[in-house]
């Protein structure tokens, strides 16, 4: 059965499994203990420090190993706000970081600091300028202290859609602004280092085929960090508890080995996902590929598809023998969109995110090409055949569609049926409380090359254009 949600959680890479089982007969000891078992351990300590440094191009006492990706970014978040309290109480970050940044966030401003979000274009990456004039350069000296930038964040390549962001030209900007840059690298680390001058940066091992529950948190030298929480002797007093050896090595020798083959990995990956983006629009009609078609990881593609509720559509493509995941705001998980599409303003229904791990082939690829378009059409089939006629009511321009109480993706399956009785230039109203609806209704509009006129709480105008 193809696995395709690498970017969720990469397979074990074999090298991190040969490590692990070799760490748990070697690496069970303390390694802060002086007796020759914890000498050992901490060997097996120092030595994969030295090499994760290598791999992210840092020096080893800049690194701390963390029990996640999660924690690291959490306590890199904190450590620097509170590190630089005396500059500001103002974070930037970008409107499509992970969710992990996203709730650093929501502790800061409830400990009463300041969060502002980068907007994103429509491939989901932000505008360089844009990003730098959000920074605010501050030294505590000034009438209002919390109004300098204490840190700014923007990860290298992002989780959903694949885009890759601009680190070095944000990183100068901050540099110029005296403000430093937190970088999550979750995404991006094995395939290479990240460039520019980045002052603290964050990943997670299991995203790049190393075992679960190991982090990287890097805080460069000169950077004014405070650790939050109690004190701990261990990883220099950032991370709090005993390390999990076996599988740090395992992590740090899985980095090594990614990373040595990720370029001959992206030239076959790459091509792979270039087929998934061209045949998707031919194969099923009314879908979006979204995400930037060049700057981009090798191994993720994204795309949404009209009329499909999403959490059908994964059951489908699982039941069809493929492993995928989903941004889309029509799942168990939630009932509000992604927050990576809504802030690129793109179509979240039906959407599907296709993550090819490294061992991915040509014919894996063919085949999922072969049974998407049947599996889209069998949840098509199902909602249409489960949806009511449209309420649908002459109203002096046009027609008013109540669409209330519905979710996605039926407010845009019942604009989708009254449209064609309007004239062209007549106007479609259409009631609808479901939170997706406001990015999925101009989407749509995008999309078939209508005008949307705008939204007044539940209440959308749609002007027919064609």
């Amino acid at each position: 059965m193809p696995y395709f949600d690498a970017a969720s959680a990469a397979p074990l890479h074999p090298v991190a499994r040969q490590a692990l089982l070799a760490a748990l007969d070697e690496g069970w000891a303390d390694p802060a203990r002086l007796h020759r078992e914890g000498r050992r351990a901490r060997m097996l300590l120092d030595a994969a420090r030295q090499t994760a440094a290598e791999a992210v191009g840092c020096r080893p006492d800049e690194l701390v190993f963390a029990p996640s990706g999660t924690h690291a970014l959490h306590a890199g978040v904190a450590g620097a706000l509170a590190g630089r309290r005396r500059a500001g109480r103002r974070l930037v970050i970008s409107a499509v970081e992970h969710s992990a940044v996203l709730h650093a966030g929501e502790a800061h401003e409830a400990a009463g600091g300041t969060v502002v979000r980068a907007p994103v274009d429509r491939g989901g990456r932000v505008v360089p300028e844009e990003f730098a004039a959000l920074l605010r350069p501050g030294d505590g000296a000034g009438t209002d202290p919390a109004s300098g930038t204490a840190l700014a964040c923007l990860q290298s390549a992002n989780h959903e859609v694949g885009t890759v962001q601009p680190v070095a030209e944000a990183a100068e900007a901050c540099r110029e602004a005296g403000v430093p840059l937190l970088v999550d690298a979750a995404q991006s680390l094995g395939w290479g280092q990240v460039g520019g001058g980045w002052s603290l940066l964050a990943a997670s091992a299991h995203k790049w085929g190393g075992p679960s529950g190991v982090g990287l948190l890097v805080v460069r030298k000169g950077v004014r960090f405070a650790p939050r929480g109690p004190a701990d002797e261990r990883e220099a007093g950032r991370m709090p508890g005993f390390e999990n050896l076996p599988a740090i090595v395992a992590a740090a020798a899985s980095l090594r080995a990614v990373q040595a083959e990720a370029a001959a990995d992206a030239e076959r990956l790459r091509p792979l996902v270039d087929r998934v983006r061209q045949a998707v629009p031919s194969l099923v009609t009314d879908t979006e590929v979204v995400g930037d078609p060049l700057r981009r990881l090798p191994h993720i593609v994204t795309f949404s598809c009209l009329y499909a509720d999403g959490e059908a559509l994964l059951h489908a493509l699982d039941a069809a023998g493929f492993s995928v995941s989903s941004g889309s705001s029509c799942t168990s998980s939630t009932l509000t969109p992604s927050h990576v599409l809504r802030a690129m303003g793109v179509l979240s229904e039906g959407n599907v995110r296709v993550s090819l791990p490294r061992g991915t082939t040509p014919q894996e690829v063919d085949a999922f090409l072969t049974v998407l378009p049947d599996a889209v059409g069998s949840v098509r089939e199902r909602i249409s055949a489960g949806s009511a006629e449209p309420a649908a009511v002459p109203d002096g321009e046009g027609v008013t569609v109540d669409a209330l109480g519905t979710l996605c993706p039926l407010p845009v399956i019942e604009l989708a049926k009254v449209i064609d009785d309007v004239p062209v230039g007549g106007v479609i109203t259409v009631l609808a409380d479901d939170e997706a609806a406001r990015l999925d209704i101009p989407a749509w509009c995008d999309m078939r090359g209508h005008a949307y006129l705008g939204a007044d709480g539940t209440t959308y105008r749609i002007r027919r254009a064609q």
